[in-house]
């Protein structure tokens, strides 16, 4: 796995790519019944996601393919910033209820606010983030994932520092067990949205 170099046509791969491997995420569902609407919603969240992981974080990907990316977030400011996420993606932003309508976004950001809170709640002052992991769903089970997320263990467990993540499918569990993650606990969403799970691991060595 290598860092990527996240120029303009690599953002849109990988962006699209990150949207298609969330596409039946639960609350991504429930968010945006409409499936159109939910992909130009996730093309706009992972936009900014991977610019912001480009600027202040890391964003490792598989070599020289679109088969999947992990955005790590690193301990000096592992919650993302909104003036940050603005600075990323102004425009993704101000245009995204025209993509998706207003309708849908007291759930989002009711969301939002809830995702902020667990992460605030559960992780340590200090930690290494998991903002994203996705692979692309023809790929998946095949090993991607573990590559994909290797290296961001191994900086934390060189820094002696946990690591935290959200996931909100259930069959995700066992994934990241296998690489050291606890569940901390499993929260359901607000406004009937369904469940999340939140995870650590300590420092492994």
């Amino acid at each position: 796995m290598t860092q990527a170099r996240m120029d303009r046509e690599t953002i849109r791969k990988t962006k699209e790519m990150l949207a298609r491997a969330f596409h039946d995420d639960p609350p991504n569902v429930w968010m945006f019944p409409d499936e159109e609407k939910r992909r130009a919603a996730l093309e706009a969240g992972f936009t900014m996601s991977v610019r912001y992981g480009a600027r202040y974080g890391q964003v490792y990907s598989t070599d020289g393919t679109d088969e999947g990316a992990a955005i790590w977030l690193p301990p000096d400011r592992p919650q993302a910033s909104m003036l940050r996420m603005l600075g990323v993606g102004f425009w993704e932003m101000v245009s995204l209820p025209v993509k998706v309508g207003v309708g849908v976004l007291p759930r989002l950001f009711s969301v939002m606010a809830k995702m902020e809170e667990l992460h605030k709640r559960d992780a340590p002052k200090r930690h290494w983030y998991l903002m994203a992991l996705g692979v692309e769903p023809k790929r998946q089970g095949q090993g991607v994932g573990t590559a994909l997320i290797q290296p961001g263990l191994e900086q934390a467990d060189q820094d002696r520092l946990p690591c935290y993540l959200e996931t909100a499918k259930e069959i995700n569990l066992k994934f990241y067990e296998k690489h050291g993650f606890e569940v901390m606990r499993k929260v359901d969403l607000p406004r009937g949205g369904p469940p999340v799970w939140t995870m650590l691991r300590e420092p492994i060595g």
